[in-house]
């Protein structure tokens, strides 16, 4: 079964051309979409950031999973009958806590593997990598942290909100530390749609990888 992981450096929404790809992955397995992400006032008024694209493109029915209030088993039930499912933006620490390290992890594997297609913003796109990496400007501590991730994207790192925040130390660090096959330092308002693990398109603004030691721009698009 194809695989099919969308990863945005930032948050909501969706790009055109990438909410008309995830669209079409949903529609697949029947339509219906879930939303992992943390609870916070007034969350219920942002959801519109990341269904509206979607809705665009004929996606109807949305689940929404408050994390942590809604339970890790209920989040696995919803989950498993779920076509699509996404992984919001916030605090990447908690996410990791609240997903990776509880059951729902081993169901977001199981959905992506039988070919439920993935997205995550920001830390969402932080904890679908093997190792989550988390920038000194995204923890309280204000230091270079890492962790476990879901581990659907292998041999790869990512910084997120990558010129924003000026980010190119961090991705240096991470790649000096790792030594993974790929990098990416994945701007706000972009997005990387990877097929079977391989690359094969962006949309948006900028991303850049490291190569021979030096940072250069990805041009290629959908």
């Amino acid at each position: 079964m194809d695989r099919h992981l969308f990863l945005f450096g930032g948050g909501p929404p969706f790009t055109s051309k990438l909410a008309k790809q995830f669209a079409k992955q949903v529609s697949t397995h029947g339509g219906k979409v879930a939303l992992l992400i943390l609870e916070r006032a007034n969350w219920q008024e942002y959801m519109p950031k990341y269904t509206n694209t979607l809705m665009e493109q004929g996606i109807r029915e949305f689940n929404y999973i408050s994390l942590p209030t809604v339970s890790a088993e209920e989040a696995s039930r919803i989950l498993r009958n779920s076509s699509g499912i996404i992984i919001g933006g916030g605090n990447t620490e908690l996410y990791a806590e609240f997903i990776v390290k509880t059951p729902i992890s081993k169901v977001l594997k199981e959905q992506f593997s039988d070919g439920v297609p993935i997205a995550g913003f920001s830390a969402g796109s932080l904890i679908c990598m093997d190792k989550c990496i988390v920038s000194a400007k995204d923890n309280a501590d204000q230091v270079f942290k890492y962790q476990a991730g879901l581990g659907l994207l292998k041999d790869t790192v990512i910084a997120v909100h990558f010129s924003e925040w000026i980010e190119e130390s961090h991705l240096r660090k991470a790649v000096t530390l790792f030594q993974p096959s790929l990098n990416f330092g994945i701007d706000e308002g972009t997005g990387l749609y990877f097929l079977n693990n391989k690359l094969i398109g962006r949309e948006g603004n900028g991303v850049f990888r490291l190569k021979n030691n030096q940072l250069e721009k990805i041009e290629m698009q959908l």
